[in-house]
């Protein structure tokens, strides 16, 4: 199902140019990315007839534009709960549980995030990958934003672009770390496994900046803020430094039990199989209202159960 059509005439301060730059300062909601596609397409004509992007525009013709949804969008609509922080008829917030995977894939093709917005939110078919704006891993929890439409999600798309839209973790990690710091080393895909990350001269930036909330025997609790969003990061950014995220089932490697640990947590993290990582804060500014919006959930059960037994171990007589 397609929006309702769009027709402009082109300013007469745009003569000259060609016409796909036209069409981006016309219609600045849309990414030119996208806008290009729908041209060539046909969803884009000039006076009624197809055009070329590099074509010259002269002032005056008639632009006809008949948004699409995004024809990437193959997950059914599915009932799952959701639970949502924040929601208006431009996006929402949603705090995503650990073990919920966000966008269907190989050995998911249901029961996904996107599923459940799909059928909590229909309008997000037309917009490109059901709205998601960022992704966070299967078994990290947190908050993910969300676009309901495509002026929302072209300009949310450019917002974490820039950088300007907040996101700060919690995490624990493995050894003592003596305080904060940042983490600047390029990832890429494992050369060996495809299915992994890892940092390599080749790869693409990465930045991490974190602090120290607390430290216990042989783990440290610690907030992180990404400056840039590659995939795995602050995982792979710590295990490059020897602190890998605990439980960690991909970068972790074998548990290691720090000296005098207390039967309690020596439990507490054999039965802990994901890392200890969530998407706690979230900030920008909203699409349309530009007001500041800012969004902050607690760690699951797991997570805190996991602080408090560290905190009972090294406070422990």
């Amino acid at each position: 199902m397609s929006q309702a059509v769009q027709t402009k005439p082109i300013p007469a301060e745009l003569a000259g140019l060609r016409l796909d730059q036209a069409l981006a300062r016309m219609f600045p909601e849309y990414s030119r990315s996208r806008l290009k596609e729908w041209l060539l397409a046909g969803a884009i004509t000039l006076d009624g007839g197809p055009r070329r992007p590099r074509d010259a525009v002269a002032g005056g013709e008639i632009v006809s534009l008949q948004p699409q949804a995004d024809i990437n969008v193959r997950a059914e609509p599915e009932p799952i709960q959701l639970d949502v922080v924040f929601e208006d008829d431009s996006l929402l917030v949603v705090d995503k549980p650990a073990g919920l995977v966000v966008h269907p894939g190989a050995g998911n093709p249901a029961g996904t995030l996107m599923n459940g917005l799909l059928h909590h939110a229909p309008e997000l078919e037309q917009v490109p990958r059901a709205g998601i704006i960022h992704r966070i891993d299967k078994l990290t929890s947190g908050l993910l934003l969300v676009a309901k439409t495509v002026q929302a999600h072209t300009a949310l798309v450019r917002l974490l672009a820039d950088r300007e839209i907040s996101r700060r973790y919690l995490a624990v990690c493995s050894g003592v770390l003596t305080g904060g710091g940042t983490i600047n080393e390029p990832i890429g895909r494992h050369p060996v496994d495809r299915k992994r990350m890892s940092v390599q001269q080749g790869g693409k930036p990465a930045v991490t900046h974190y602090t120290v909330i607390e430290r216990f025997r042989g783990f440290t609790y610690i907030s992180v803020k990404l400056e840039t969003g590659r995939t795995h990061q602050i995982r792979v950014h710590f295990a490059h430094r020897r602190h890998a995220l605990v439980g960690d089932p991909v970068y972790g490697g074998r548990l290691a039990l720090p000296a005098g640990a207390s039967e309690e947590l020596a439990q507490c993290l054999r039965r802990f199989k994901r890392q200890a990582l969530h998407a706690a804060k979230l900030a920008f500014v909203h699409p349309v209202s530009s007001e500041q919006l800012a969004f902050e959930v607690p760690p699951p059960d797991d997570f805190q159960q996991l602080i408090s037994v560290m905190r009972t171990d090294v406070n422990k007589p």
